[in-house]
């Protein structure tokens, strides 16, 4: 536990937290936004001329399930992006201002020292999570009523929603540090982390999309592939034909947390410290 105060008053003492969050708050306005208006499209009854499986699409997402989920857990997107972002600052800092040496000889044992950064950067993944969850559970609420669904507090399927939210959360804050491991140079991962995060995400819809027009709707299943696509599968509040199960989301955004984390911890342990 000492380990991992250590950790968060390393965090506490800069400036990049704060600096996160402000980051943070205009990308969910946007996207509170865009959720509102994607919600009352999908109230509307309005959407035009469709094939028969679009229909079953938008009516799964127009339910109060998945607009209740979607709502609950705005900023998800940007958010794990964010979190990522302080999960690989955790490790390159200390690159960066040189005490990583300090650090090592303070606390010989690397495994204990890995252990403590992967808990400090999933504790604050929670808490950026936490914050975003009251907000939007109070912002969601007033767009549901808005839109004649009512405030879907006590639905379940919201709540699961918004639980597979922090867990996703929680692994992208290892995620982060894995790659900071990986990566000393704080520019270089951090930069590599948002053009695998962003270019990753839209290339893979797109390319995606295509195939599935092309061969079938069985390729829609690779979007597992992509972290960030199956941590937007975790949260979708209903089952939405033609996309992979919820839970599946959740086993491979799993399996890409356990495989960073223990490459970074055996990295750490027999890479040379400078």
């Amino acid at each position: 536990m000492n380990l991992v105060r250590a950790e968060l008053l390393k965090i506490r003492s800069t400036n990049t937290w704060w600096v996160f969050a402000l980051i943070s708050l205009p990308l969910w306005a946007l996207t509170l936004l865009i959720n509102w208006l994607q919600s009352d499209a999908l109230t509307s009854g309005d959407l035009g001329e469709m094939s028969p499986e679009q229909a079953s699409q938008l009516a799964a997402a127009a339910h109060p399930d998945a607009l209740s989920a979607n709502l609950f857990t705005t900023g998800q997107f940007f958010g794990l992006l964010i979190v990522m972002l302080l999960g690989i600052i955790v490790v390159t800092s200390e690159f960066f201002h040189q005490t990583v040496t300090t650090t090592f000889l303070t606390s010989p044992h690397r495994s204990a020292v890995m252990a403590a950064k992967l808990v400090a950067a999933a504790l604050l993944a929670l808490l950026f999570w936490v914050v975003t969850t009251g907000i939007n559970l109070v912002a969601g609420s007033a767009v549901l009523k808005a839109i004649g669904v009512g405030s879907q507090l006590g639905n379940a399927a919201a709540w699961e929603a918004i639980g597979l939210n922090g867990l996703a959360y929680l692994l992208w804050g290892i995620l982060g540090v894995g790659l900071g491991v990986l990566i000393r140079s704080q520019i270089g991962a951090t930069v590599t982390g948002i053009l695998l995060y962003l270019g990753g995400t839209i290339g893979a819809a797109i390319a995606i999309s295509v195939l599935a027009s092309r061969f079938g709707d069985w390729i829609n299943d690779l979007q597992l592939l992509v972290p960030s696509l199956a941590s937007s599968l975790m949260v979708t509040g209903a089952e939405i034909p033609g996309n992979p199960p919820r839970w599946a989301g959740a086993v491979v955004l799993i399996g890409y947390a356990v495989v960073a984390g223990a490459i970074g911890t055996l990295t750490l342990r027999r890479r040379d410290i400078s």
